[in-house]
């Protein structure tokens, strides 16, 4: 099985115009290990250097790293490197092999809720605070879910339409930019495409999450790859009975490869911000943020 190796490098750097006297920080920086991903090796580096750390597990199963800062300070780094392992996801090499199933078969199954994993599966057809069940979606969603109609091919249906209508441009949304702005104005970034794919999935009754990760860009032909210059990524990852998780790329029309890294998921932008925290002081902050993915030996 083909696979491929990627160091990574993810900083982010706050700046504030007063002292920060404490900080509070959850990092959701290590990326998972899964079947068909091995991580090899990680660092977290914080600066300044906590007065307590620790690293736990959450809901999701996501690594999260926390810690606090005690002492005065007006700049916070915290800088993730790795080298991650990457094989052909195994759920989109044998899905092909099984018979096609209708997409409300799909959701009827799931509903039974007569398996452990389709019951955890379940719970992510559900609204959440952040992606509320949107008739905009629904509305959006409904010519690629035909009544009988197989769930791969309305799944791929919509990610092509989205890829299709929506312009990437960055700077036109922010994480609260609404699922039905997105619809009205057809533009955003991975994290707007990503967010309508899951509404109009649940929207029919149907279980998706939010993948958060990286992907290995090319440079333009001819040029040297640049450090700092990536940027995370996002996509959804879908459930059907019987073959698990399928991941979708709506902002690049395409099933997830050994390009993709996954860093974490859960239910939408929100279970996944790889760094958040609360502070007391600190005035104004500014917020810089440098990804690098480099292929390995």
């Amino acid at each position: 099985m083909t696979t491929a190796r990627y160091h990574i490098e993810h900083e982010t750097r706050y700046a504030y115009t007063a002292p920060v006297s404490q900080s509070w920080q959850l990092a959701r920086l290590t990326p998972r290990g899964l079947p068909w991903q091995t991580l090899l090796q990680q660092s977290i580096q914080i600066d300044p250097p906590p007065d307590e750390r620790r690293d736990a597990r959450d809901s999701f199963g996501n690594t999260v790293t926390h810690f606090g800062l005690h002492g005065a300070h007006r700049v916070l780094s915290v800088r993730m490197q790795c080298t991650v392992e990457v094989a052909a996801r195994h759920a989109n090499t044998s899905f092909f092999d099984m018979p096609d199933l209708p997409w409300q078969d799909v959701r009827a199954v799931l509903n039974l809720q007569r398996h452990a994993d389709d019951l955890a599966a379940l719970s992510l057809a559900e609204a959440t605070p952040l992606l509320p069940l949107s008739e905009a979606a629904r509305g959006y969603a409904e010519p690629s879910f035909q009544p009988g109609r197989y769930w791969m091919s309305a799944v791929l249906d919509l990610m092509h339409r989205i890829h299709h209508d929506f312009e990437f441009e960055a700077g036109v949304t922010t994480v609260s930019t609404s699922v039905d702005e997105v619809l009205q104005q057809r533009r955003g970034v991975c994290q707007d495409f990503a967010h309508l794919m899951l509404a109009c999935l649940r929207a029919h009754g149907l279980p998706a999450r939010y993948v958060s990760g990286y992907l290995l860009t090319d440079p333009p032909e001819g040029q040297p790859r640049l450090m700092g210059v990536d940027a995370s990524h996002a996509w959804v990852a879908a459930y059907a009975p019987g073959c698990g998780w399928i991941e979708f790329d709506p902002t690049n029309n395409q099933l997830a490869d050994t390009r993709y890294i996954t860093l974490a998921w859960g239910a939408d932008f929100a279970d996944v911000v790889p760094l958040r925290g609360v502070i007391l002081g600190g005035g104004s902050q500014s917020m810089q943020v440098r990804v690098s993915v480099v292929p390995g030996d």
